[in-house]
């Protein structure tokens, strides 16, 4: 973010404002009850389309945590 760049006073309040906003944005979006129920109506229609992205972002969490482990077995010295 900003503050990480620049190391300044203004950066980090203008950091804190965009955060700010962000949090802003999300509690308005959670208690919209219109906008919810929308977003339900939308998820009913599309169910499989909604079922397969949240397949490929599992798989995506999957293939990370799999990258992070730790190999185990033998090993061959080239």
């Amino acid at each position: 973010m900003l503050s990480s760049v620049l190391n300044s006073s203004k950066a980090i309040e203008i950091n804190i404002g965009i955060i700010r906003a962000f949090v802003m944005i999300r509690q308005y979006a959670l208690t919209y009850k219109e906008l919810s129920t929308q977003l339900k109506a939308i998820e009913g229609k599309f169910k499989d389309v909604y079922e397969a992205i949240n397949y490929l972002l599992q798989k995506d969490k999957m293939q990370v945590s799999q990258g992070e482990r730790v190999n185990i077995g033998y090993k061959i010295k080239r």
